[in-house]
């Protein structure tokens, strides 16, 4: 009953994050400050070509992400991108499935999540 528990409660999570994408953006910025951190899921080749300032560059593709995740606090709020918002989803469903329970916000591509954060591209 708890997997089943999970599944659902990722899938809920996915489908609203995403859904949420709509209009991004003409949105004014988010408070940053209600945030953890920004992790950016997209490969190395990816992040290489420009990210986020300040972005924790966790692969979801990579052996090291489970890893990665687990030196999180999971009752933090994280904002989370990737190239279009498919891998950012499929993070947070990751993220849910391993306990973690704060705000998980699929910000979904580099340029609507720097639209929504206000957070400058880096290389």
């Amino acid at each position: 009953m708890t997997k089943l528990f999970k599944l659902l409660a990722a899938s809920f999570v996915a489908v609203f994050a995403v859904a949420g994408l709509t209009g991004c953006s003409s949105q004014e910025p988010i408070d940053m400050s209600q945030y953890a951190a920004v992790i950016d899921v997209r490969t190395p080749e990816e992040t290489n070509a420009g990210h986020l300032e300040g972005a924790l560059l966790f692969d979801i593709q990579g052996a090291a992400f489970a890893e990665q995740l687990a030196t999180l606090d999971p009752a933090a709020n994280y904002f989370i991108y990737c190239r279009s918002g498919n891998r950012s989803g499929q993070a947070i469903e990751k993220m849910v499935s391993a306990g973690f329970t704060g705000e998980l916000v699929n910000g979904g591509s580099l340029a609507n999540a720097a639209d929504q954060t206000g957070l400058s591209v880096v290389q």
